[in-house]
């Protein structure tokens, strides 16, 4: 009997997490802040328009990560300001570290 092999699904889930945000476009500068309640808030200076605070929400992200854009996917919330993002190849507890190490 052949050993089953994780299908690619299982191992994504493993290394990906998965959080919800707050976006503040036009912020002063970019950072990210726990709120109260244990939400992430991510203050941005790129304006609200034509997807450019999005990017800059993707391109901050992959430095504080230290991963490439490539993993960092917006899953809903394009057009609002409360977005859900999926980030590939780190695990929730290595998530966590990086983010209490990068939040003010």
């Amino acid at each position: 009997m052949k050993p089953m092999k994780s299908s690619p699904r299982n191992n994504a889930e493993e290394t990906s997490v998965t959080f919800s945000i707050r976006v503040q476009p036009r912020a002063s500068k970019d950072e990210i802040m726990r709120m109260e309640d244990g939400s992430l808030k991510i203050r941005l200076t790129a304006p609200p328009v034509d997807g450019v605070a999005n990017e800059a929400l993707v391109k901050f992200l992959a430095v504080q990560f230290d991963i490439s854009r490539s993993r960092i996917e917006i899953v809903s919330g394009h057009t609002s300001r409360n977005k859900i993002v999926r980030i590939e190849g780190i695990g929730k507890g290595q998530a966590e570290r990086l983010l209490n190490n990068n939040q003010k």
